[in-house]
């Protein structure tokens, strides 16, 4: 009956157990079990390299389609695009909306908008800031025969908030609490935002206007700036509310800044801003974390009128954490790589010497270490028999008779008999066998003993 052919892979596996066994002594289990160890590790620093690559998508939440926010996700998808990373932008009621999204698990979004001042109750935990990217100032328009200076002026009156969702809603509730205007009282409240707010007010159908760039686009704004009898709320109490509300900033329009020609503001105008923070997971990958703080630089590093340039992006840390990999951003920019080589060569790289570079360090020491482990452990086995092998050739040294000389010789027998159960490797041969033919000189010698005894 003919043999039937071994697979090749089980030809490959015994060769691998030899190679085990031959060189490190171990026998058949032990060189398995080592096998599956180095298979494993292998296996698990191939997984890792994988498996830490950057993903080639995100998912930005940012606000409604006419508003800044959204314009400028817009501008961040173009800046990844370049670098193959595709950026998939949601629309959202805004910044409250944003931050509901970011801090749900279940939720598929890694980044988004949010003004500062909204994380009370929600669950910020897992969320980090990579900075802040802008100021957000509040306008409140209004069409009022007498000026407003004191928001408190507005009890009574019918004013458009913002819907539910957004930071616009949010801050303006919040102001109106502090100046002595609750929900539920005699000032009518509504949830228009945006250009339906600007035209409700154009139509007389509502006193004053909450309006802020996540909901609202900067032409309507202008617009508003040039409409007559529409006015802009002067904040004269804005270090009052900065000083209440710790994530509100002072700032100013300047007196015809907006239209020199035509003199608009006709006056300067105090405003008061929180900053829009850009939130994220915190499992976000570093390398993505790099690339959009370097695509906010190059978007929001501009000079703007409430803004010097390259103020922002910064790490002002409100109610979020700045993650690490910001810090570091913010301290000495992109890391080496990425700075001088395309993404996904950096990338690379990266990976290569986050996965690969550590375990050639543990491996190489081990590797020499692993010769030198058995040489020892090969000597201790051999060293053995040796003294007891000195010991008979000690005792023969004395006056023996017949009788005591067949006791050695069985001594002698028993050691040879148990040396030769041994699992040699092929590279301590000669050892083993120098071994062996010292046995056999003790025992000549006993012979000769016999002899002459």
């Amino acid at each position: 009956m003919e043999n039937t052919p071994q697979p090749q892979n089980n030809r490959y596996i015994d060769r691998i157990l030899a190679t085990f066994m031959d060189n490190f002594g171990l026998n058949r289990t032990a060189s398995i079990v080592v096998t599956i160890i180095t298979g494993l590790v292998i296996i698990f620093s191939c997984f890792w390299f994988f498996h830490s690559a950057p993903p080639k998508t995100l998912t930005i939440t940012s606000g409604d389609p006419d508003s800044s926010y959204y314009k400028i996700a817009k501008k961040y998808a173009e800046v990844l695009a370049r670098d193959g990373v595709k950026l998939k932008i949601l629309t959202s009621a805004g910044s409250t909306e944003n931050l509901k999204r970011l801090a749900d698990p279940s939720s598929k979004v890694d980044i988004g908008f949010v003004q500062a001042g909204l994380a009370k109750g929600q669950n910020i935990s897992h969320l980090v800031s990579l900075g802040s990217v802008s100021y957000q100032p509040l306008l409140i328009f209004y069409r009022l025969p007498q000026p407003v200076e004191l928001l408190s002026q507005f009890n009574g009156k019918r004013i458009a908030i913002g819907q539910e969702g957004s930071g616009t809603r949010s801050l303006a509730l919040a102001l109106l609490a502090v100046s002595g205007i609750e929900p539920g009282g005699g000032t009518a409240l509504t949830d228009l935002e945006g250009e339906a707010a600007a035209a409700a007010l154009l139509a007389g159908k509502v006193d004053a206007i909450f309006l802020m760039a996540e909901s609202a686009s900067s032409r309507t704004m202008r617009e508003l700036l040039r409409a007559p009898g529409i006015k802009l709320v002067n904040f004269k109490q804005a270090d009052g509310y900065v000083r209440r509300i710790g994530y509100l900033k002072k700032l100013t329009i300047p007196q015809g800044a907006l239209d020199f020609g035509k003199n608009i503001p006709a006056q300067d105008v105090v405003l008061v801003s929180p900053t829009v923070e850009l939130i994220a997971r915190d499992n976000l990958h570093p390398a993505l974390s790099d690339m959009l703080l370097s695509a906010a630089m190059t978007i929001h590093g501009r000079a703007a009128l409430f803004q010097s340039r390259d103020e922002f992006p910064a790490p002002l840390e409100n109610e979020y954490r700045i993650s690490d990999d910001a810090k570091r951003f913010y301290k000495s920019g992109k890391s080496f790589f990425y700075r001088y080589l395309p993404f996904w060569l950096a990338s690379l790289l990266n990976r290569i010497l986050v996965v690969f570079v550590p375990l050639i360090i543990i491996l190489i020491p081990g590797a020499k270490s692993i010769p030198a482990l058995f040489r020892w452990r090969m000597r201790l086995r051999i060293n053995k028999w040796y003294r007891l092998l000195l010991q008979v050739e000690q005792d023969s040294l004395t006056q023996l008779g017949p009788g005591k000389i067949d006791v050695l010789t069985r001594r002698i027998d028993e050691i040879e008999s148990e040396v030769n159960k041994m699992k040699v490797p092929a590279s301590y041969g000669d050892q083993f066998y120098v071994l062996r033919s010292h046995i056999d000189f003790v025992r000549s010698n006993l012979k000769n003993r016999k002899a002459t005894a």
